[in-house]
This record gives structure tokens, C-alpha cells and sequence, in this order.
């Protein structure tokens, strides 16, 4: 291993590449130390951590801690994100956006570029409504520590300034460095706040947070993170292989073709994104209930009060919302990057055939056949992992439920209410560090191997990593 490790340093491009990814990545985590003027940190931390298991502590988890502290990179990489769906939603639905798209380079560059102006647009509107939310309740009347009149405009600025160059971070990493930029500033967030995750674990068995139970609670939490690591391995790396067959064909003096070989297709070709996806859409909403209506939070009004509660970490709408939407993103993002017709067509162009399957329109049926019975087994494969650690941090609360809720009510605690730790533990958490790991493990193995250098495990084969987005 640390033979391999020094073969990356011995060669000039990846090493350049691996120094300037690290370079950006501690520029970012620089950030998380720079406050945003006129706030009380103390005050804001003490509510964060009482809302840990919230969907205010699933958009810290991805700010990579920084939103606990309001720092200048609080809003993190979400925004981005955010804009993202938006764009290619819109290049299925609306016909101009994809024609755009087609066009090659010149047209996913003029994408990309609106895809920046919506996520700074985002980024105004995520940061107006915390710096209205911190200045108009009763809790962030104390937390800022300025005139409300110039800490609104203030936080604006700063907060949209730091999602602006967290992007340009992003894209400069997947452009110049290893990896997708995006993914690692969402890996590095995680990884840095597992510290503090395991010493609040620590204080919780130490002062015994769940009474009699506590021992055995930290068994299964340890125990429950071996076995998710263990399956996120064993799933991304899985793969559905169709046979194909090459023809013999006489180009020039030479017989070309007659080969076998296979048309691999992963179980989880959209790998983290579906849930991703997921989870910024559904943090969206309740980001905005402490922001003011007619002097009102949201949260407390008769008409958005009920529908914020009910979708928030554990009720059972948000899990209905939450499964629907990571199968939904599952299937939708292997339409953009998985074109069966295309495969289809450039299989037959080279002679290539599927055994017992005609070449053209039944390959391309026959692989699309295939692909919605695997994608359905990842998107299963991604709500397991999501949802299982869900229920021992929040519980699923299904004694809210009406008429039936009377049923759970004698279920234990720890069952309905979960065991209060916090996302760094979660299933989501967890499927990002190990998913962006296998990723960046890859392309520094393909990089090795094309310069003639054996890979990070010679012995066992080359890893397969998933998709990047």
C-alpha cells in the first residue's frame, strides 16, 4: 500500500493533480473557521445541537459543519446542488434545454453557466430567509449580536459570496484535479465532523443518555455502521453483466473481431446523487420555517405549521416523500447518463450482438429491460440505507399517525423517537464517504495503471467505482 501510495508522487501530472486537490480542499475547510460578522456563536451552536436530528442538522451535515457556526461557506454545496435538478429536469421537459444540450461542448458549457446564475440566485434567497429567520424569533433575537438593519444585507452578502466560490472550488477540482470537486467538498464535510459525532457519542454512553439500554445501543450503533459499510461495498460494487459477441469481419488483410466480452451494468449506476437529490429537496422547505410571515414564523401559522410538522425527520409523510423521491431520482438519473439506444446503435455499427437478441430496436429494449429491474434494486438498495439508521436516530413517528397512531403508542422510546444521535452516523452519511472514496480510488488506480503502475489492489483486480455526476 505505501508502495503504491508512492507511485502517485512519482508521477509529475497526478501529482500535481493530487497536491492541488488537497490544496483547494484545505482552502475549504479554512472557511469553516471564518464567522460571519454579527453573530453569537455560542447561542447558535447550543440550538444546533438541540436540533441535531433535524432537517436543520441533515444541511449541516452537507455545509460540512459550517452552517452550526455560520461561517462564510454555511449554505455549503446545496444550492449548487439544488440548481443542478433544476437543469436537468429541464432538459427532459423542455425541448429548446435539450437541443442545447446535444450540441456538444459549446452547449453544456452555456448549462453550466445558467446552472451558476440560478445557484447564486438560490444562494440570496437560502440566505435571506436565515438572516430573516435569526433576527425575527424569539431565540435569534438573541443570537445576533448587531443591528438587525445591517446584519440582513450583511449575511446576504457573505453567506452568497461563500456558496460562489465553493462552486468555483467545485468545478476547479473536477476540472484540474482527482475526483468529482462536488462530491469531495461534501465527503470532506462529513469526514471532519466524525470527531465531533464520535465525542457526543462518547458523553451520551458516559452519562448514559438511554438508561439501561445504553450499552447495548452503542453495540448496535457500531455494530449497525460496520454492516452498512459492508453492504455499500459489497452493492456499488455489483454489477450486472450482458454477454456480447463480436462477428468476424475482413477489414484490409486482417480478420477483425470474433471476441466475446460484456456489457457491464452496476446495480447502482447513480450512486449517491438519488439520495442527495433527495435530501436537498426535502431540506428546502424547512429551511424556511423560521422565516417571518405577516410577523408569524412559518412554523407556527395555522395553514404552514401542519404541513412543516408533518414533513419533518421522521413523520411518516416525510419517509412516503422521501422513498418516492430517491426512487424517483434513481430512475432519472440513469436516463441522462445510461442511452441504451446509443449502446444499441454502437454495438451494431461495430458487429457487435447480444446472444439470442436481434441488433438495433429489441438490443436497445433488451438492455432498457434490464437496466429498470437493476435500477430498482439500487434506488431499494439506497431507501434500506437511508431509512434504517433514520429510524434509530428520530424513530419513525408513526403514533402521530391519525386513527391508528393509538396503536404505537406502546412501543418503546427508543423506537419512536429514535436514539437521538446524530447525521454523521446516518445511512447517508455513511453511503457519501464511502461511495466518493471508492470514486476517487478509482480514477487514481486508472491513472496508475495507464502509466504501467499496479493499481491499489493488483491482487484482487482492478476496483470498479460507480458513475460520477
Amino acid at each position: 500500500m505505501f508502495e503504491n501510495i508512492a507511485n502517485i508522487f512519482r508521477i509529475p501530472d497526478l501529482r500535481k493533480r493530487v497536491l492541488f486537490t488537497l490544496g483547494l480542499l484545505a482552502v475549504y475547510r479554512l472557511g469553516a473557521h471564518i464567522p460571519t460578522p454579527g453573530i453569537n456563536a455560542d447561542l447558535l451552536a447550543q440550538f444546533f445541537n438541540q436540533n441535531s436530528g433535524s432537517a436543520m442538522g441533515l444541511v449541516d451535515l452537507f455545509s460540512g459543519g459550517n452552517l452550526r457556526k455560520l461561517t462564510v461557506f454555511a449554505l455549503g454545496i446545496m444550492p449548487y446542488i439544488t440548481a443542478s435538478i433544476i437543469f436537468q429536469l429541464l432538459t427532459v421537459i423542455y425541448e429548446p434545454l435539450a437541443k442545447l444540450q446535444k450540441e456538444g461542448e459549446l452547449g453544456r458549457r452555456k448549462i453550466t453557466q445558467w446552472t451558476r446564475y440560478v445557484t447564486v440566485l438560490l444562494g440570496i434567497v437560502q440566505s435571506t430567509a436565515i438572516a430573516l429567520s435569526l433576527t425575527n424569533t424569539s431565540t435569534g433575537a438573541s443570537m445576533v449580536t448587531i443591528s438587525h438593519v445591517l446584519f440582513v444585507p450583511l449575511c446576504v452578502l457573505t453567506l452568497t459570496a461563500g456558496t460562489a466560490f465553493i462552486m468555483w472550488l467545485g468545478e476547479q477540482i473536477t476540472e484540474r484535479g482527482i475526483g468529482n470537486g462536488m462530491s469531495l467538498l461534501i465527503f470532506v464535510g462529513i469526514v471532519t465532523g466524525l470527531p465531533r459525532g464520535i465525542n457526543e457519542l462518547y458523553i451520551k454512553a458516559r452519562d448514559g443518555a438511554w438508561g439501561p439500554f445504553t450499552p447495548i445501543a452503542i453495540l448496535i450503533l457500531i455494530g449497525g455502521m460496520i454492516a452498512v459499510v459492508a453492504f455499500i461495498v459489497y452493492v456499488e460494487r455489483s454489477e450486472r453483466r450482458i454477454p456480447v459477441q463480436y462477428a468476424k469481419r475482413i477489414v484490409g488483410r486482417k480478420m477483425m473481431g470474433g471476441q466475446s466480452t460484456h456489457l457491464p451494468l452496476k446495480v447502482n449506476s447513480g450512486g449517491v446523487m438519488p439520495v442527495i437529490f433527495a435530501s436537498s429537496i426535502l431540506s428546502a422547505p424547512l429551511l424556511l420555517a423560521n422565516v417571518p410571515f405577516f410577523g408569524t414564523p412559518l412554523r407556527d401559522t395555522k395553514f404552514f405549521g401542519p404541513i412543516l410538522q408533518g414533513i419533518a425527520p421522521g413523520e411518516p409523510w416525510y419517509v412516503l416523500l422521501y422513498v418516492a423521491a430517491i426512487v424517483f431520482f434513481a430512475y432519472f438519473y440513469i436516463s441522462i447518463v445510461f442511452r441504451p439506444d446509443d449502446i444499441a446503435d454502437n454495438m451494431r455499427k461495430y458487429g457487435g450482438f447480444i446472444p439470442g437478441i436481434r441488433p438495433g430496436r429489441r438490443t436497445s429494449d433488451f438492455i432498457n429491460d434490464v437496466l429498470t429491474r437493476i435500477t430498482l434494486v439500487g434506488a431499494v438498495y439506497l431507501v434500506i440505507i437511508s431509512l434504517v439508521p433514520m429510524f434509530l436516530m428520530s424513530g419513525i413517528h408513526f403514533n402521530h399517525l391519525p386513527l391508528i397512531g393509538q396503536v404505537f403508542d406502546h412501543l418503546p422510546t427508543w423506537m419512536t423517537s429514535g436514539l437521538g444521535v446524530n447525521f454523521y452516523f446516518g445511512g447517508t452519511s455513511l453511503l457519501i464517504v464511502v461511495g466518493v472514496a471508492m470514486d476517487t480510488v478509482q480514477q487514481i488506480e486508472s491513472q496508475l495503471i495507464m502509466r504501467h503502475y499496479d493499481g491499489f489492489s493488483p491482487k484482487s483486480g482492478r476496483i470498479r467505482g460507480r458513475r460520477s455526476w
